[in-house]
């Protein structure tokens, strides 16, 4: 293996999940939990489907971005739609890899675009400020239970 490979390879800590939330039918106010079980579908209670779009995650340190690009102080994490939100660990480096959620494990497949709710969701400039910021889709890899406050760490 190459050095260069090696590094991108490298994580510093894991990360902590800081937040999850369920969207039980499109456009539905988001179900926020303390704890979730996730089956092969996603996570329970949300309208997810099999496949490498079954969860989505995003960053918290991406929020304070997404705040600023909307002359925010903050952002409510419920407004981006989303399943998990992690926070201290790059999420942008695992694309491909599989990371152990709580007890289940998840393989990062695609970014999480933004959708034209955002810009109704967080007002005139919401699906600008999301880009690149939109976070991760994921297929799951293997059924388990999640909480606030569990590791997420890259499976090496």
């Amino acid at each position: 293996m190459s050095e260069l490979h090696d590094m991108m390879a490298r994580w510093a800590q894991p990360g902590t999940v800081a937040w999850i939330g369920v969207r039980p039918a499109r456009a539905a106010d988001i179900q926020v939990l303390d704890r979730a079980k996730i089956s092969d579908s996603g996570i329970e209670g949300d309208r997810g489907r099999a496949g490498k779009r079954a969860v989505t995650l995003v960053q918290a340190e991406h929020l304070p971005a997404i705040a600023s690009y909307l002359g925010r102080d903050q952002i409510d994490p419920t407004l981006l739609r989303r399943n998990i939100m992690v926070q201290g660990l790059n999420l942008a480096g695992l694309k491909g890899r599989e990371v152990q959620v709580g007890t289940a494990v998840l393989r990062f497949t695609t970014i999480c675009a933004p959708c034209s709710l955002m810009e109704r969701l967080l007002g005139h400039g919401g699906y600008a400020a999301m880009r690149g910021h939109g976070g991760w889709c994921a297929e799951v890899v293997k059924t388990g239970t999640i909480a606030v406050g569990d590791d997420v760490r890259p499976i090496d």
